[in-house]
């Protein structure tokens, strides 16, 4: 996409060539847009399709501000593939690999793909790692024979021989093994993006220079520096050691840093390859997946896994959705049930027309989702960006005070302790760990969420979701199933139960009242024939009527029946007694006769008491809001222990109370699962969505649960806390490590202790340093998340 793609969007009105549309970057001719248009400041936009629309128009300004930066365009799936990004920088986006310029990582593509494509840095790194160390092991041999008693090499061997036979050794190691760093160090120095390549090259450069110096024109130092020999003292070794022993770092550190997206592998790994597709004329062939269109029908056979998500047409079946949800127990699927792409069919066999295929399946969007969850960046991260840009300057000015206090106050050698001491200090203070300490994190955290079925849209949604203190849950759907169920039938005079539920489904099948169903379905799973209905009648506000089997039947309210002339007095008490545990009653007369209440209820999921107690374990209070009436509500709340209800909500009074409950000071999450939800889910400093609910919800939504319960909250919450604590105890590491480091490398335990710290084992220490760090963010991979 060029630069031209975006200067329309400078003026106005737009010119009569084509449109993007600003959500999904397609392109659209303004006079047949299918989604129409809307014009904000001062700008007409346009859209492929109303569900666009409405997601802009939710929030404009995001899309907007994504559109105008070059750096966040679409790009199509084949240039995604080959653009990279750094771990650390996500703004750093380029095509093919290659390192980032502010701090030096090699970058790592942007969309993790299955082919399992080796890091091209990783693999140049280890082929020069493996010329150093031969090298680099008999240099430092050769340099510490002089600790040998008597020092039988020295004799052996005359000083200005030992001195070339160091330098043929140390020079590959410097100028080739080394060259990346150098060259980093370099562009660092350019950009004034100082980084840990900054130090490295600085400390190793100026080892080997000194000492080339000391080989080849020894008359440049001065005479009361020399050794025996007439030669000063060397330090090929150290700058060959420090570079192999950071390549040994780097090595360890990018084989860790692959792993991260292990978790997203895991995800593709899951998506099957082939399908079979049932030809129109009823014949079947097995094709790739990529090959599905919309509306293909296709067969699944027991054990296999389905192919794209969809809709089943034909047949029945047990399917296990673990792999998406997290919930071990396989769901049952009829005729109409929806099916999702990857998830493993059980022992029956179905057919099923493709609903969505390609991008659009629930996993892709998923592996989508999380991709752009492990680039962005956490709050926390600011820290250490803050820390990091002051520290490479500070760092490089107490190595120039360290060398110049122990060359004029030092004991003899002053220059060498100078030298020793300046360069251990450049080394062992490289930032790296403190620049990997978040995004290492933040990377493995996302993706195991993932695999419990907790899609986490940026890092700053994982940061705040553990400081929440209030949970606001939406009643219907969240805490109950949103599906009432037939739960009483209280008969009187005499009239049998059978009959009287048998007679009312046959009219609340012609009705359109929402309890209508639940009594339907009721009736039928337990068995009973549903007659005929003649003269149906439905009565507004009040109920229906209608002729079965030649009785008279009324259903419905007090005033239907009182209409007809039947005495409520009995219905009207145990209706009330039914209405204060929560149940929706209804009315029936058959001739003229009370006949019975009929209580219909939306069961509680199960899942809900015990989310709800351990969120007050955290001291985190649940608020329930609902449209229903307050009387219904504080039924269902007594019955689950929640602290506060809001009942009778309009939909756009939704996002009202989240800001009055932040207002109140309270750190607020969301859930909700409805398109009304979708601006209280904006609103709320982490909005959760049902998986099960609407697109715009999931879109308007920082936390996604697959599978929309209130489990998939508690361990949201808990994988929130375990990144958090992760992130704290690498910053701590990182940040404490440098603190006890520096001093130690300055020489500062030397007059103490006579102890000082060898630039070689600085350089140990600091690659160390940053696989430790991503070593303790691997440890999330295994994180046991419990649920109560």
């Amino acid at each position: 996409m060029s630069h031209s793609d975006h200067s329309h969007h400078h003026h106005s009105p737009p010119s009569p060539t084509s449109e993007k549309d600003p959500v999904c970057g397609m392109t659209v001719e303004p006079a047949t847009a299918k989604g129409g248009s809307t014009r904000y400041k001062e700008k007409n936009f346009y859209f492929c399709n109303p569900k666009c629309k409405t997601k802009f128009e939710a929030e404009p300004e995001k899309y907007i501000s994504s559109n105008t930066n070059e750096a966040k365009k679409e790009l199509t799936t084949a240039e995604l593939e080959s653009i990279y990004t750094c771990p650390m920088h996500p703004e750093i986006r380029q095509k093919g690999p290659g390192s980032c310029p502010i701090c030096g990582m090699a970058l790592e593509p942007e969309e993790i793909s299955l082919e399992d494509v080796e890091n091209p840095e990783l693999i140049d790194f280890t082929r020069r790692l493996k010329v150093s160390i031969p090298l680099a092991v008999p240099l430092l041999l050769l340099a510490m024979s002089d600790l040998i008693p008597g020092q039988p090499v020295q004799h052996a061997i005359p000083a200005w021989l030992n001195a070339i036979i160091q330098f043929i050794l140390a020079t590959p190691v410097v100028l080739w093994a080394g060259q990346p760093f150098f060259e980093r160090g370099w562009a660092s120095v350019k950009s004034k993006n100082f980084n840990m390549f900054t130090l490295i090259a600085l400390g190793t450069g100026v080892a080997y220079l000194f000492s080339l110096v000391g080989t080849f024109i020894p008359s440049l130092i001065p005479e009361s520096l020399k050794m025996h020999g007439g030669l000063p003292p060397l330090y090929y070794e150290a700058s060959a050691v420090i570079i192999t022993l950071v390549l040994l770092g780097q090595v360890l550190e990018l084989r860790a840093r692959n792993q991260t997206g292990n978790a997203i592998r895991a995800l593709l790994g899951l998506a099957p390859k082939t399908a079979r597709r049932i030809k129109a004329d009823g014949t079947e062939e097995d094709i790739p997946v990529e090959h599905i269109h919309l509306g293909n029908l296709l067969r699944v056979r027991p054990g296999e896994k389905i192919p794209v998500d969809g809709t089943i047409v034909e047949g029945r079946s047990l399917v296990d959705e673990s792999m998406i949800t997290g919930e071990p127990i396989p769901l049952e699927k009829q005729i109409g049930s929806h099916v999702t792409g990857a998830t493993v069919n059980g022992t029956g066999s179905f057919v099923m027309k493709a609903t969505k295929v390609g991008s659009d399946t629930l996993l892709s969007q998923i592996v989508k989702m999380v991709s752009q969850a492990q680039r962005s960046r956490a709050p926390i991260q600011k820290l250490a960006d803050t820390v990091s840009g002051y520290f490479v300057p500070a760092v490089v000015l107490i190595s120039i005070v360290t060398a110049l206090i122990w060359y004029f106050v030092g004991p003899e050698p002053k220059l060498t302790h100078a030298i020793v001491n300046a360069v251990a200090v450049l080394i062992i203070a490289c930032p790296c760990a403190l620049g990997l300490a978040t995004p290492m994190s933040i990377m493995v955290g996302t993706g195991k969420g993932a695999n419990l079925g907790v899609l986490i849209k940026n890092a700053e949604a994982l940061e705040s979701l553990e400081k929440i203190t209030t949970l606001v849950v939406d009643k219907t759907g969240t805490l109950t199933l949103g599906k009432p169920k037939l739960a009483h039938v209280k008969t009187l005079n005499g009239f049998d139960e059978a009959t009287t539920l048998s007679a009312v489904a046959a009219l609340e099948k012609s009705s359109e009242h929402p309890l209508a169903e639940a009594i339907v379905n009721g009736a039928v799973e337990k068995g009973l024939q549903i007659h005929a209905v003649s003269d149906f009648e439905s009565i507004t506000g009040m109920g229906v009527k209608g002729t079965v089997q030649n009785r008279l039947v009324l259903v419905g309210n007090r005033k239907l029946l009182e209409k007809f002339l039947v005495d409520t007095t009995e219905l009207v008490s145990i209706a009330k007694e039914l209405q204060s545990t929560g149940h929706g009653a209804m009315l029936a007369a058959i001739d003229g006769k009370p006949a019975a209440v009929i209580a219909v209820k939306d069961p509680i999921k199960e899942s809900a008491k015990p989310a709800i107690a351990y969120f007050h374990s955290k001291k985190v209070q649940v608020v329930m809001l609902t449209g229903d009436s307050r009387h219904t509500a504080e039924v269902v709340a007594r019955e689950m222990g929640i602290d506060r209800v809001e009942a009778e909500v309009l939909p756009q009074q939704k996002n009202e109370i989240i800001k009055k409950l932040q207002s109140e000071g309270h750190i607020v999450a969301m859930a909700g699962d409805g398109i009304n939800d979708a601006p209280a889910l904006a609103q709320a400093n982490v909005g959760v969505a049902m998986g099960t609910g609407t697109d715009v919800a999931i879109e308007s939504a920082s936390v996604t649960l697959v599978k929309g319960d209130l489990i998939g909250i508690v361990r949201a919450h808990r994988l929130s806390q375990a990144t958090m604590s992760n992130i704290r105890q690498n910053l701590v590491f990182a940040f404490g490590y440098n603190m006890l480091g520096v001093p130690i490398a300055a020489g500062l335990l030397y007059p103490a202790f006579g102890i000082l710290l060898s630039p070689m084992l600085a350089s140990l220490a600091m690659s160390l340093s940053s696989v430790s760090v991503v070593g303790n963010a691997l440890r999330l991979r295994n994180l046991k998340i419990r649920e109560h």
